[in-house]
């Protein structure tokens, strides 16, 4: 049988990390497999994104590929969450598990996903190097390119780059390109969109910003009346801090309409949040300000993705693309990392039948991603009173909570579920500690 193609559209968590467990199967035929990594932004624009976490799950992967030491030392160093008021009084502070045991708001690995993806993008990277000198075909990355046209004829799946107009085919497609797959639409069809991406009412920006005075290693969250709240976070520079801005309303069509635009939108997108948050008090000025010249400024819906089935033909869905949890469910990156490593495990299984792998990975994922996209009760809305008596309410539930140390316990019976995800061994090498930044292995 003459080696696989695949197509992996997305460079961001979820698609280096399948790549790099497909290098680092014990078949033989991996080493041949043509593998090709296609991203539609440049892999400096990779390396933004939000605050993100690394849980249960999550670790004996990145244990697995070698980066464990690399990601720990790339940690923002989030202390916990401090409730804050307008007057930056803290309400009450639930400080990080750092055991991994407990599943708080803050995990034992937080990490920017940007900070995430670039170095599970230069790890595989670097196992692609290694295959190579093996006389392998390693993994063929294409940047600042997206897909324009894709069509099944049963025997291969035939593409056509937007941007550069190549056509090309390949055996299988993973679509691992996000909460607004194009890949999704593509195959699966713009008018089933409504039905598949459950919105929450909720819309958040991100961006980062140059530390101030009341900024520390602790998460700052203010909340304000209409639904709105602004996070202040540490990042993995002391002098840099990240703001993620939130507000939760079904009614404004522009909230959702500005979204759907992307990047294309921005300067809609500032000036929407310019709108709503320009009263908001706490340190809105400021940050409202440092909007303005934020150069990695991203905004989008907050949403799950719930479908019936994460495969159609040869093209299949992995991570945000096919089963999306949403940031409230502390869950996003854990699920693209299981995601990758069992849908790798069941490609490696079955190298010579596709259905076969995709109903095994199916399988596999199904009850962690449903586990995972039950949210706590009334969330999002709980998290962000209508009104200033609402915000009072809540200040005082979680001051009474975080003074009798019941945090923990809060955590254990409505936290995320990480912990209770198994990994199945799918016999992948150990890939050797790993480092980057001094060019080579440990």
């Amino acid at each position: 049988m003459p080696p696989l193609s695949i197509l992996i559209v997305g460079c961001g968590v979820a698609g280096p990390t399948l790549a790099s467990f497909l290098l680092l199967s014990l078949d033989p035929m991996q080493d041949r497999a043509h593998i090709t990594i296609l991203e539609r932004s440049s892999p400096e624009a990779q390396s933004r994104g939000q605050n993100v976490d690394i849980r249960g799950a999550g670790v004996p992967i990145i244990r697995k590929l070698g980066l464990e030491d690399l990601i720990r030392a790339s940690t923002t160093g989030e202390g916990g969450v401090q409730f804050v008021d307008s007057s930056n009084r803290v309400w009450a502070s639930n400080a990080a598990d750092k055991s991994g045991r407990v599943q708080t708001g803050t995990s034992d690995i937080e990490i920017l996903r940007g900070r995430l993806a670039e170095i599970c993008y230069r790890r595989c990277q670097s196992l692609s190097d290694e295959v190579k000198t093996r006389g392998g075909a390693g993994v063929e990355f294409v940047f600042d390119d997206s897909l324009a046209k894709i069509e099944q004829d049963g025997q291969k799946v035939h593409v056509r780059l937007a941007k550069s107009g190549d056509q090309r085919s390949f055996d299988l497609v993973v679509a691992a390109d996000g909460l607004q797959s194009r890949v999704r639409n593509l195959v699966w069809g713009t008018a089933g969109e409504e039905d598949r991406i459950k919105r929450l009412g909720m819309y958040a920006a991100f961006f980062s910003m140059p530390s101030g005075e009341t900024d520390s290693l602790w998460r700052r969250w203010y909340h304000a009346p209409g639904r709105r709240s602004i996070m202040v976070r540490p990042s993995d520079r002391r002098d840099r801090s990240t703001v993620l801005m939130s507000v939760i309303n079904e009614n404004d069509e522009q909230l959702r309409r500005v979204a759907v635009d992307g990047k294309n939108g921005v300067e809609a997108q500032r000036r929407l949040l310019r709108e709503y948050f320009n009263d908001a008090g706490w340190e809105s000025e400021r940050i409202l300000k440092e909007m303005e010249a934020a150069n990695d400024f991203y905004y989008d819906m907050v949403a799950q993705v719930k479908m019936e089935k994460w495969s159609k033909g040869r093209v299949v869905l992995l991570g945000d693309a096919g089963y999306c949890a949403s940031p409230i469910s502390g869950m996003g990156t854990t699920l693209a990392l299981s995601g990758a490593y069992n849908l790798a495990g069941a490609l490696s299984r079955h190298t010579e039948d596709y259905t076969a792998a995709f109903a095994e990975y199916e399988e596999k994922m199904r009850p962690i991603v449903d586990r995972a996209q039950k949210l706590p009760p009334g969330a999002p809305h709980i998290f962000a009173p209508e009104n200033a008596w609402g915000i009072l309410v809540m200040h005082i539930i979680f001051g009474i909570l975080s003074w009798f140390r019941l945090a923990a316990l809060a955590a254990m019976l409505a936290g995320p579920p990480a912990n209770a995800v198994f990994l199945e061994d799918y016999g992948f090498h150990q890939a050797p500690a790993w480092d980057w930044r001094t060019e080579g292995m440990q």
